[in-house]
Order: C-alpha cells, then sequence, then structure tokens
C-alpha cells in the first residue's frame, strides 16, 4: 500500500491541475514522443511571453483531476502528453499550433476551450483566427474600401456637375 508521504504528494498534483485547469481559457493536449529538452526551450519561453505554460504530468493524476471537475477526456490521454495551459484564448493555440508544424514529433490530440473538450479540428480552426491585430488591420481595411468607393462616386458626381455648367 502506497504511503501517506505519496498519496499526500499525488494529491497536491491533483489539486495543482485542477486550480491551472480552471484558471485556463485555453487548455491544449499533445503528444510528444522523441521531443528533447532542447525541443521544448522555444516553447517554454514563447508561452511564457503570454503568462501561459506547458507541463507534463502523469496521464493518471490528470485524469483523476479531471474526474473530479466532471470532464472526460481518456480518450486523448494516453502515451506521453504534455499540456499548454493559456489564460488567453487564441495565443497559447496558435503558438503551440506553429511549434506542432515545425516540429514533425508533436502531434496536437485535443484540449479544451472556455471549459468545453474539443478535438483537433476545432483547435485547428481557433489556430487559424488571425490575431487580434490584424483583426483590427481587416477591419480598418474594410473601412478604407468603403470610403474609398464613397470618394470616386463623389468625385464623379462633381464632374458630372461640373460638365452641366
Amino acid at each position: 500500500m502506497a504511503s501517506e508521504k505519496i498519496l499526500e504528494g499525488k494529491q497536491t498534483v491533483i489539486s495543482e491541475i485542477s486550480d491551472k485547469v480552471k484558471n485556463s481559457e485555453s487548455i491544449v493536449l499533445f503528444r510528444y514522443a522523441q521531443s528533447t529538452v532542447a525541443d521544448f526551450e522555444g516553447l517554454r519561453s514563447d508561452l511564457k511571453k503570454i503568462d501561459s505554460e506547458v507541463k507534463i504530468y502523469k496521464n493518471t493524476l490528470v485524469n483523476r483531476a479531471l474526474k473530479d471537475m466532471n470532464v472526460d477526456m481518456s480518450a486523448y490521454l494516453e502515451g506521453p502528453n504534455a499540456i499548454v495551459f493559456g489564460k488567453d484564448l487564441l495565443e497559447p493555440i496558435k503558438i503551440i499550433s506553429k511549434f506542432a508544424k515545425d516540429h514533425k514529433n508533436i502531434e496536437i490530440v485535443g484540449g479544451m476551450i472556455n471549459g468545453e473538450v474539443v478535438d483537433l479540428s476545432t483547435i485547428k480552426e481557433y489556430a487559424s483566427i488571425p490575431s487580434y491585430e490584424g483583426l483590427l488591420t481587416m477591419f480598418a481595411g474594410g473601412l478604407m474600401e468603403h470610403l474609398k468607393n464613397l470618394s470616386i462616386a463623389l468625385n464623379l458626381y462633381a464632374d458630372k456637375l461640373g460638365e452641366e455648367k
């Protein structure tokens, strides 16, 4: 039978996982077989810039923490997994998706967005959404198009009025 100290340590890890899940807008699970520590250094620094992190826990402890929260992600918890916990919704997803494209041994398997379990296709959809700055640029471009068309129309109307005089 496991000692009190070991059980207490496991319970501490389960509580840590639960706290991280509750405080995260987005969570991405990925398999990292045959990856090195050096592979993760760039990912860790990129995630740290946006107040997010990547952690590796035993699948049984993650499963137990999620079951305590009535969340079932057991289908994704097979093999060596790492978890990205993001306080922001989109940026951590974008970072891990780019990292997975650059490192062929990284495979995103699923995650949670706003407390709902999602699959790989949903994560890919979120990763394809432009950044906030990109969306603002697109919005400004759309507004500029309407102003350009209005100025052309006004110019043509002014030319027409000039010809009539």
